[in-house]
């Protein structure tokens, strides 16, 4: 039987992968007490039992403190049950905006403000955390992305992507965005806004990325930057980083900076064990 606990900060998503999961033919329970995990394993566990595949959710709110659920969990372990933890995750910005959105009260926040109930909170699982199977950050993934990963780990079977490349071009117009990681400048190749037919089109276009690539330094760049990122990778990895975001910025973040993302996400994409995705802020953006 596949056993699987879902916990984590709250907002950070644990409750859409429940619903994820039981769409994937998971038997699904949130918030079970504490004090009758043990004995719902048992019974889910029994011979002729007919589930064979588990979700439980565990989370700040259970009647008891945490630390009685991850006693509860080792205990489990020890028996012989063989459970995976999943701990879903965000960034604390990112949390605090989704409460303030939902004008939900924080379970741990009491008279307090959001932001202290999430520091709190973060504290109480930082050991849960760091004995996660698998952490997945939620703060910038879709809801497609984030069901891709889930049925890539729960339902094909094809392993677990512990770290989260995001590939993002931006405009330096328009700021540089706050959860950058690394931010590479490539305004020193020439602008195709000021070429009248390439103007009003994007490095989405053939014409632009054939300008753009055209020039010896943007083939460079983009091998100097694809042996970076390749070195650093397994390095963040130990370190146990889930989430890395590399931010390629222009002027504007529509010609240039889209076409060497769009270049450096198909060298990345498949390539390794970590997860790769594509985004384009500032495209849509007007100007140059």
């Amino acid at each position: 039987m596949r056993f699987v606990v879902v916990t984590g900060m709250s907002g950070g998503g644990k409750s859409t992968a429940l619903k994820m999961l039981e769409d994937a033919g998971f038997y699904c329970v949130d918030n079970l007490p504490v004090s009758l995990v043990e004995k719902f394993a048992e019974l889910v566990s029994m011979p002729g039992s007919e589930v064979g595949k588990v979700a439980l959710g565990l989370d700040v709110r259970s009647d008891q403190s945490f630390e009685d659920a991850t006693k509860t969990l080792e205990r489990l372990k020890s028996a012989g049950y063989k459970l995976e933890i999943l701990f879903m995750d965000a960034d604390e910005s990112v949390l605090i905006k989704r409460y303030k959105e939902t004008r939900r009260v924080h379970p741990l926040a009491m008279d307090k403000r959001v932001e202290d109930g999430v520091r709190i909170e973060r504290r109480v699982l930082e050991n849960i955390r760091h004995h996660a199977d698998y952490v997945i950050d939620t703060s910038n993934l879709l809801t497609r992305e984030l069901k891709e990963e889930l049925d890539r780990i729960f339902v094909a079977g094809e392993g677990y992507n512990s770290l989260m490349v995001t590939v993002m071009s931006f405009g330096f117009k328009h700021g540089i965005p706050a959860d950058a990681d690394l931010v590479l400048d490539v305004r020193f190749l020439p602008n195709p806004f000021y070429i009248e037919e390439l103007k009003c089109k994007t490095g989405n276009d053939r014409e632009v990325q054939e300008y753009v690539l055209g020039f010896e330094e943007a083939g460079v760049f983009l091998d100097k930057l694809t042996d970076m990122i390749q070195f650093l990778i397994p390095n963040y990895v130990k370190e146990g980083k889930n989430r890395l975001v590399v931010a390629i910025g222009c002027t504007g973040g529509k010609h240039r900076s889209v076409t060497l993302s769009n270049e450096l996400y198909k060298r990345m994409k498949d390539k390794g064990k970590y997860g790769c995705k594509l985004y384009h802020r500032d495209i849509s953006q007007q100007g140059k």
